[in-house]
């Protein structure tokens, strides 16, 4: 195996992460830019900026870092690599309710580019909660922080959710965009960080032998599946007002089904790419009331065992209401009207508290003719898949049929297996490294851009819509610890399929 091209380093800059005490910059954002930072990858002048409502020490921010750090970290920590990282970080109060803190933030990034050196490059991280994003931005703007002038460029990373639906979804876009350009914000999703992901366009676009099958006359179809092991834990408020469909679907499972199904760019450029994974979400059918309900699951667990935990019912989780409708599990069916995939269905399903966790996407090819083996024994083919893996393992499988050794004709099954880890050497990372590099290089191809955040909040928002008229009306259940509702499979059976099964 060749040594990969050497990756240059960033423009120097500083990097600003608002809501810095919090879970998120712990546990993913400062282990990346570790990782970064063993990698050689970060700027040669780079300073960090901690932003928060509640004061702290520079030296009291940064001993949590580094036990964030020690606590987190994908690979053993080298203390030299870590303190030169985090003898860069400061601290700074900020509280959009508080307009004059973000004048003083301003004051402060004004004196660390004279002292760093970081050229009035910046970079804004919203590690916080979705009710702070429009008013953090508004203040960025009121100070002038995201303004690019003197050929310094200035950026906005936005976590998810974006938007609680499309309504919420258009008027972030709406108000982020008063303040800043498009290329400035980076929609961030840390599935597009994962390389098995982005593996997905170098399948089908770098090798002559899928694209010409990648269509309605050799698929069959699709299942696309995210499932967890963890219940909701102590997110109880947060995931009742939330759930399945909006926590996943329009982000992570919405961005796996764009990269399988969209249309080749015209080249491997971020307005192409993204172009054309917008399209393909805005083709997606948008059915009536009741052909949503048809075509749709939701369901709540209840009480189980995974492994040698307990698990209590959804609905007696803390700060969960006891009646709530609020779903932890759900599956769908979706149709994409495009010549490519005309007739083609796409089954997607993610839920909680489940018997395995995996992330995976399974291309399933049409049967081939049997006659030709009507005199043997065999009296159906195994079926023909290509799965994906993304996690926990990164794999790519091919499932074909072959004859058993012997005199007469009998077919089995068999698999190929590709694991990334088997042949490329590459340390373990917490999947944002990428996307931060790429923020800081100004690459936004994995990025959502307005249009495509649209598309796939309109795409679910009749799902929505039909439930919330249902009600409790169509709330399945199942225990924890399991493969999910029994309605998911016959979301499946009905149209003469089934899920594939777990290996």
């Amino acid at each position: 195996m060749k040594d990969p091209q050497p990756q240059r380093r960033p423009e120097n800059c500083a990097f600003v992460i608002f809501g810095a005490s919090g879970d998120l910059t712990h546990r993913l954002v400062i282990p990346s830019l570790y990782n970064l930072a063993a990698e050689k990858l970060l700027p040669e002048k780079f300073c960090v900026v901690g932003a928060a409502r509640k004061s702290m020490s520079n030296e009291g921010l940064r001993d949590s870092l580094m036990k964030g750090l020690r606590q987190f970290a994908t690979r053993p920590v080298d203390d030299d690599v870590a303190q030169q990282l985090l003898q860069c970080v400061t601290f700074v109060e900020a509280d959009p309710k508080d307009p004059p803190s973000f004048d003083e933030l301003r004051k402060h990034l004004d004196a660390l580019e004279c002292s760093r050196g970081t050229g009035g490059n910046r970079l804004f991280y919203l590690a916080t909660p979705p009710a702070a994003f429009a008013p953090t931005a508004r203040e960025l703007g009121r100070t002038g922080l995201l303004k690019e002038d003197n050929g310094a460029w200035r950026r906005l990373v936005v976590e998810k959710p974006f938007g609680t639906d499309l309504a919420s979804a258009k008027a972030l876009n709406a108000e982020l965009l008063k303040i800043m350009e498009e290329h400035q914000i980076y929609r961030i999703d840390h599935y597009l960080g994962k390389e098995t992901v982005q593996n997905i366009l170098v399948l089908r676009f770098a090798n002559g032998m899928f694209e010409p099958i990648w269509n309605r006359n050799h698929i069959d179809h699709i299942q696309i599946t995210v499932e967890e092991r963890l219940g909701v834990g102590h997110r109880g408020g947060f995931y009742d007002a939330t759930g399945a469909l909006r926590d996943m679907v329009p982000n992570h499972l919405f961005q796996l089904m764009s990269l399988v199904a969209m249309e080749p760019p015209t080249r491997f450029d971020a307005h192409s790419v993204r172009s054309e994974k917008a399209d393909v979400l805005s083709a997606i059918q948008q059915p009536s009331e009741a052909e949503a309900l048809h075509s749709s699951v939701r369901a709540q667990y209840l009480a189980g065992r995974i492994g040698d935990d307990e698990i209590q019912d959804y609905r007696k989780t803390a700060d969960v209401k006891p009646g709530s409708t609020t779903e932890t599990y759900v599956a769908l069916k979706l149709m994409i009207d495009n010549w490519r995939w005309a007739g083609v269905p796409f089954y997607l399903r993610t839920g909680k508290a489940l018997a395995h966790k995996r992330t995976e996407v399974a291309i399933k090819f049409k049967q081939a003719p049997l006659a030709m083996f009507s005199g043997t024994t065999i009296e159906r083919l195994s079926q023909n898949f290509l799965t994906i893996g993304i996690a926990p393992t990164e794999t790519i499988e091919l499932q074909f049929n072959a004859k058993i050794p012997g005199p007469s004709v009998t077919i089995d099954g068999v698999e190929m297996k590709f694991r990334y880890g088997d042949y490329f050497r590459a340390d373990p990372s917490t999947g944002y490294e990428t996307l931060i590099y790429d923020c800081m290089i100004g690459d936004n191809i994995l990025f959502q851009r307005a249009d495509g955040v649209e598309a796939g909040w309109q795409a679910v928002q009749p799902f929505l819509d039909a439930w919330k008229k249902a009600g409790p009306n169509g709330i399945e259940t199942y225990p924890a610890g399991s493969d999910g509702p029994a309605c998911a499979d016959e979301l499946l059976r009905r149209d003469g399929r089934s899920w594939r099964k777990f290996t």
